[in-house]
C-alpha cells in the first residue's frame, strides 16, 4: 500500500490542474482530529443542552412543589374549617333533641374527630386524605341524624296538628262526657260526648287538621259532620241545622264544618262534640 495520496486540484476554465501529494499518517492524523473536535464539540453541546434542560425542569418542578404547598395548605385548613363547622352541627342538633325531648345523642355519631397532626399537615397527603374520609363518615352519619330528627320533629307536628285541640263553638257546656239521663226520660246510659249550647247558626270548627270522611243526616243524631284526623284521632260534631263541608274535602284547625243547630234528638241548639280515639270515645275536656 502506498504511503503517500495525491489530491488533484482541477479548477475552471482550462488552467493547469494541481497535483498535491500527501504522506498518509498525516490523513491519518488530520482523521483522528476531525473526530475528536466532533465528538468534543457534540459532548460540550449535548451537555450545554442538557444543563439548560436540566435547569429547566428543575424550576418547573420547585414550582409544581410550590403549588402543591399551597394547595395542601389551603386544603388542610379547609378541612380544618369542614371540622369546626361538623362539631358545630353536632352541638347545634344536640340541642334540638334536648329540646325536641328526643334523644339527646344520637347514636353511632361521632360529635368530635382528631385534627390533621401539627408540623405534618401542609405535607402529609395521606394524613390529610385520612382526615377527609373521617370527615365524610361523620358528615354522612350526621345527614342521616339529622333526617331521623328531621321525620322526628315533622312526625311530633303532624300529630300536634291531628290532635283535637280547642272549642268547635263558641258557647256553654250543658252536658258532659259519662253517664247522664236520657232526654226523653227513659233511662240513663253514657253521653259519648259534650254537648255545647249556642246560637242557632253559629259557626261550628274543626278542633284539628284532617279529612271530612262522613257528611250525613240521621235520626239521632240529625245533620253530622265526621273528621278523620289520622293517628287514630276521629271527631264528630252533630245537630247542626247546616253543614258546610263535603265529603273528602281536607280541613285545617279553625276550618268552619257546620252552623249550630237543633236537629235529630234534640232539647235545643247545640252541637254534639265527640273525640274518639281508635274507635273508642274519650272525654273532650281534656283537650279543651
Amino acid at each position: 500500500m502506498s504511503k503517500r495520496f495525491t489530491v488533484m486540484i482541477i479548477p475552471e476554465e482550462g488552467e493547469k490542474i494541481r497535483r498535491i501529494k500527501v504522506r498518509r499518517g498525516l490523513v491519518s492524523f488530520a482523521l483522528v482530529g476531525l473526530m475528536l473536535f466532533i465528538g468534543t464539540f457534540s459532548f460540550f453541546v449535548y451537555s450545554h443542552l442538557n444543563s439548560q434542560f436540566g435547569k429547566s425542569e428543575l424550576v418547573r418542578l420547585r414550582q409544581v412543589n410550590s403549588q402543591q404547598r399551597h394547595d395542601l395548605q389551603r386544603l388542610t385548613a379547609n378541612v380544618e374549617l369542614m371540622r369546626k363547622d361538623l362539631l358545630s352541627l353536632a352541638e347545634t342538633e344536640a340541642r334540638v333533641r334536648q329540646l325536641a325531648d328526643f334523644e339527646s345523642s344520637p347514636k353511632a355519631v361521632p360529635v368530635a374527630i382528631g385534627g390533621i397532626p401539627e408540623g405534618s399537615s401542609a405535607e402529609n397527603v395521606d394524613s390529610i386524605q385520612q382526615e377527609l374520609n373521617q370527615l365524610q363518615l361523620a358528615i354522612e352519619l350526621r345527614r342521616q341524624s339529622q333526617e331521623e330528627v328531621r321525620n322526628y320533629l315533622n312526625d311530633q307536628v303532624s300529630l300536634s296538628r291531628a290532635t283535637p285541640n280547642g272549642w268547635p263553638t263558641k258557647g256553654w257546656i250543658t252536658s258532659y262526657f259519662g253517664m247522664r239521663q236520657i232526654p226523653n226520660g227513659t233511662g240513663r246510659r253514657i253521653h259519648e260526648g259534650l254537648d255545647i249550647a249556642a246560637n242557632t247558626g253559629t259557626p261550628v270548627y274543626a278542633t284539628a287538621d284532617g279529612v271530612v270522611a262522613r257528611v250525613e243526616y240521621s235520626r239521632s243524631y240529625g245533620k253530622t259532620v265526621v273528621v278523620d284526623h289520622g293517628y287514630g284521632y276521629r271527631t264528630l260534631y252533630a245537630h247542626n241545622s247546616k253543614n258546610t263541608v263535603k265529603r273528602g274535602a281536607r280541613v285545617r284547625r279553625g276550618d268552619k264544618l257546620a252552623e249550630v243547630g237543633n236537629t235529630g234528638i234534640s232539647t235545643g241548639p247545640h252541637v254534639h262534640y265527640e273525640v274518639q280515639l281508635n274507635g273508642v270515645p274519650i272525654d273532650p275536656r281534656k283537650s279543651l
